[in-house]
């Protein structure tokens, strides 16, 4: 676990006076009930304390299927962040792997196609000590829904600030 060079959990975006009404989507898989209400707790709390009211939580299945709900949720033009949350704990086969993978790959591609923010709250763990410590929990060491949604929302703050492209990216 880093755990260090992290932005300070009390940030709050609306300090500095730039964080106008922003609509976000919570997208969270359904695996790993304790885990990921550790997540969606983080999650509700960031969004609380950035003051944002404009919010749609949707459920999945499972981490894979993120990236079609997001991906969905992108191309509406509803929403100007969403939080992905989700949990892979590793098990004796190669499909951690391929699930972490397409969850990685699917949710960058979403936010680089769409220009949508995707907070990357899919925890890959070894053991489910591994995601309960990363989870927001009493007792965990880190809060990973917390922090995707931060950088979620932060990340659409600066891509108010930026310039539209005047030719398509890629």
């Amino acid at each position: 676990m880093a755990g260090t060079g992290a932005p300070t959990p009390e940030f709050d975006p609306r300090i500095a006076g730039r964080l106008p009404s922003l609509r976000v989507a919570v997208i969270a898989a359904s695996w790993h009930t304790q885990v990921m209400e550790g997540l969606l707790d983080g999650t509700r709390r960031a969004l609380a304390l950035a003051q944002v009211t404009e919010v749609t939580e949707y459920r999945v299945p499972g981490t894979f299927e993120l990236t079609v709900a997001a991906a969905r949720a992108a191309e509406s033009g509803k929403y100007d962040a969403i939080v992905a949350l989700g949990v892979v704990i590793r098990g004796d086969t190669p499909h951690f792997e391929y699930v972490c993978q397409g969850a990685t790959h699917g949710l960058t591609n979403v936010a680089v196609s769409t220009g949508i923010p995707v907070g990357f709250g899919v925890l890959t763990c070894d053991s489910e000590g591994q995601a309960i410590a990363r989870a927001g929990l009493p007792g965990s060491i880190e809060d990973k829904g917390f922090e995707a949604t931060q950088a979620a929302l932060t990340t659409a703050v600066v891509l108010r600030n930026l310039p539209l492209p005047t030719r398509p990216i890629g």
